[in-house]
């Protein structure tokens, strides 16, 4: 739900933050206060176009930020999909908008208003500003469809959804499949080719190492010679450190007996002496075996320039070329099968198309069922909210293809006078209409719909009296499963607030500021009483608000029980 709302330099908003609550909000106040400012504000933050005149001050920064506890898991899951994480369940959309350049956040991290806008419609539904009124989007009118008959539809269309993806992908692979015999023949050639370069080359595990190894050997093979006999040389019993160490040998055992500590020294220095005589021995045995060989060297070479050639063509090592191999075996094998692979899929294609259909053909009747009851329910629904004379369908007809959830489109259709047609939502209502229409439906589909906040505005327009008593219920009903935000100028509808929010203006240095404040008890009682008694608040007033706000407790703690 949006539990905080902070809006700076917006309108005539110079700064104010609000927190909201659960169930319903009713925010009410004089005409011009700013109460629509104040929700334009929320639509600001999800991407909607403003010019630089709703700055307060053009000159300054303004700022509209929206913090969000999500707590539904289909929700979150949701979220999860579009790549957005919460931060202990919070959300945080943040809009900055300064030298006519907007910046849109995210918990902090740059997004887009269209990545904003992507996300909104998880949170909130908005009704009475175009933008976000779901409601006329075909889309979202099966949506609600769906969400009413979620008991009887979900196994359907858990079905149709496995089926549409397995469908998919016969069909894709039958598209990829449809190419003409010269491109077929050029696929084939080049096949061919690569899979005899890579037989051809008869690669073992781990050659590619070994020639490595090898060819370090080869390629430094004079420096090794050489190097080696110098060190034969100085290590040596010709005149070198080996005959000097010999000599020193012979004098220290010559007075080895005189004394104790001189024979120990004697066995070192013969130690120095033996292991100097096997290294000089291993660097001659070395040198006696080394050879190097041109032809070899050039071999290795060879054999190692056409791994490396390999392995930059068909992969980084060989056990990727080996199975590159393996790829490009069974395409060919599947070109040169071409008639009989494409007649496989294309049945494939046929059976899978046969169960989808039978599973789209069983959700759409199940569909058209829920349909009747939903209009039905709707339109008893608007009846009590002052459509008297209207009707109310839920229209079937086919999309082009089949998509994960059937081929079923549907659209809502009104008339809201006798003897008029029924036409699309968007051809007929205005909206205040709208929003009371939303209002019926989310009163059908209160535990099912899992948008956690509605915003309703203009919702009390062309009402009154039983009417408008029948919308506070009808709002009361919903805020039991929902956060609700509605702006109103109806006392029925303000005195069932859960959270009763007075939104004012007044007049500093020469400028009109807009302010909000949530109501305690009395003082929510004494705003009812200002909306009922206009600019004279008497005591019989007051009480009548007092009495407004008692019988609209006793109705929610009935709602419930």
């Amino acid at each position: 739900m949006l539990t905080e709302l902070h809006v700076k330099n917006i309108g005539l908003i110079e700064e104010t933050e609000v927190s909201f609550g659960s169930g319903l909000n009713i925010l009410t106040g004089e005409t011009g206060a700013g109460k629509s400012m104040l929700l334009g504000s929320v639509n600001l933050a999800l991407g909607q176009k403003m010019s630089r005149e709703m700055l307060r001050d053009d000159s300054k920064p303004g700022l509209v930020e929206l913090v969000f506890a999500v707590e539904n898991p289909a929700v979150l899951e949701r979220l999860r999909e579009m790549d957005v994480e919460t931060e202990d369940g919070l959300l945080i959309i943040t809009r900055k908008i300064q030298d006519g350049r907007s910046i849109f956040r995210l918990n902090g991290e740059a997004s887009t208003a269209a990545g904003v806008r992507r996300i909104s419609s998880l949170l909130l539904d908005i009704h009475g500003q175009h933008e976000h009124q779901s409601l006329l989007y075909p889309d979202r009118q099966l949506e609600i469809l769906d969400a009413y008959g979620k008991d009887s539809l979900s196994g359907l269309l858990e079905e149709t959804a496995l089926l549409w993806k397995e469908y998919r992908g016969v069909k894709k692979a039958l598209e990829d499949y449809q190419i003409d015999e010269s491109e077929r023949e050029r696929e084939s050639s080049l096949l061919q080719y690569e899979i005899k370069e890579i037989e051809d080359a008869s690669l073992q595990p781990g050659e590619d190492e070994e020639l490595e190894k090898t060819y370090r050997k080869m390629a430094n093979g004079k420096k090794i010679a050489e190097a080696l006999g110098e060190v034969h040389r100085l290590t040596g019993y010709e005149e070198g450190a080996g005959d000097a160490v010999g000599k020193a040998v012979s004098e220290l055992n010559a007075i080895a007996d005189f004394d104790g500590q001189l024979e120990e020294l004697a066995r070192s220095l013969g130690d120095i002496d033996n292991l100097l005589n096997d290294f000089n021995r291993e660097a001659s045995g070395y040198l006696e075996d080394f050879t190097f060989s041109e032809e070899d060297f050039y071999e290795t070479e060879t054999r190692l320039d056409q791994v490396n050639r390999l392995k930059s063509k068909y992969g980084s090592t060989l056990e990727e070329i080996g199975e590159y191999l393996h790829r490009q075996q069974e395409k060919l094998q599947k070109l040169e099968n071409f008639e009989a692979e494409k007649t496989r899929l294309t049945e494939e294609l046929r059976k899978a198309e046969e169960k989808l259909e039978k599973s789209c053909e069983k959700l759409s009747e199940k569909r058209k069922e829920c349909a009747r009851s939903l209009a039905s329910q709707i339109g008893e629904g608007l009846k009590e909210l002052n459509f008297l004379s209207s009707d109310f369908e839920i229209a079937f007809s086919r999309t082009p293809g089949y998509g994960r959830n059937g081929y079923d489109a549907v659209e809502f259709r009104i008339s809201t006078n006798p003897g008029e047609p029924l036409k699309p939502l968007s051809k007929v209502v205005s909206g205040g209409e709208l929003s009371r229409i939303m209002l019926a439906i989310k009163s059908i589909l209160a535990d099912r719909d899992e948008t956690e906040t509605l915003i309703f505005d203009e919702i009390d327009t062309g009402i009154s009296g039983r009417t408008a008593q029948r919308v506070s219920e009808k709002m009361a009903g919903i805020g039991k499963s929902h956060q609700v935000l509605c702006i109103t100028h109806l006392a029925q509808i303000a005195a069932m607030a859960d959270h009763h929010f007075e939104i004012s203006k007044t007049v500093e240095n020469n400028g009109t500021t807009t302010h909000i404040r949530e109501l305690d008890e009395e003082n929510s009682v004494r705003e009812l009483a200002r909306i009922l008694g206009g600019a004279e608040i008497t005591p019989a007033v007051l009480e009548s608000a007092r009495e407004m706000k008692g019988l609209a407790r006793k109705l929610k703690q009935q709602q419930k029980s």
